[in-house]
């Protein structure tokens, strides 16, 4: 007997819906502001995690900067944004930016996985760090108050746990792109991240 196929959209509607709950829970602290150094850095490695939205745009964008030369560097240039942008929040930055930008982020960067096209290495530095800032301050409101303590604590979760998704989604992608030429890689993990964002994005503007 054949085995069905799942198509694209069912594979990512599945992982949306997986996440969902998640993405509402979105701190591991169920939503306490951290108070000590281990609250810190576990709520600073859980928050790309359980954020499905983020997590979809660094394993994308890890799969981008396989396509860039040198492209190991590129998730450098999204954690260093990331960081700033959340520091800058954390110190009360008094900017208004809603889940509807991060949304935007996936849409765009699915939009470029999906064409196929392999950016400049200026083109692909800029979109990191604009979406790594983007990102970053969406990811600051967990901290927003906290001590010195915890709050360094978490930007240190944040830079490894950012980083190590990034790298470990560019390595792979680059390990399947030299074995697996044939795989369409980019244009599924496009394909993924195009539709998670669509629906973050109504999500946002209904919600």
């Amino acid at each position: 007997m054949p085995r069905r196929m799942i198509s694209l959209p069912h594979c990512a509607a599945l992982l949306l819906a997986a996440g969902v709950s998640l993405a509402h829970a979105h701190h591991v602290m169920d939503y306490a502001l951290p108070a000590t150094a281990l609250e810190g850095l576990l709520s600073g490695l859980g928050h790309p995690v359980i954020g499905i939205d983020h997590l979809f745009f660094i394993v994308g964008a890890g799969v981008l900067a396989a396509q860039t030369r040198r492209g190991f560097l590129l998730p450098f240039f999204f954690v260093v944004a990331s960081i700033s942008a959340a520091g800058w929040r954390a110190m009360g930055a008094p900017l208004e930016l809603g889940e509807l930008w991060v949304a935007g982020t996936l849409v765009i960067l699915g939009a470029i996985l999906l064409a196929g096209r392999n950016p400049g290495w200026g083109e692909s530095a800029a979109l990191f760090v604009v979406c790594g800032a983007l990102h970053g301050y969406a990811l600051a409101e967990a901290i927003v108050g906290a001590e010195r303590t915890p709050l360094l604590a978490y930007f240190a979760g944040l830079t490894v746990i950012q980083g190590a998704l990034a790298l470990a989604a560019w390595w792979a992608a680059t390990w399947l792109n030299s074995r697996r030429p044939q795989l369409p890689l980019s244009r599924l993990v496009g394909g993924a991240v195009g539709v998670a964002g669509l629906v973050f994005v109504t999500m946002a503007a209904i919600g």
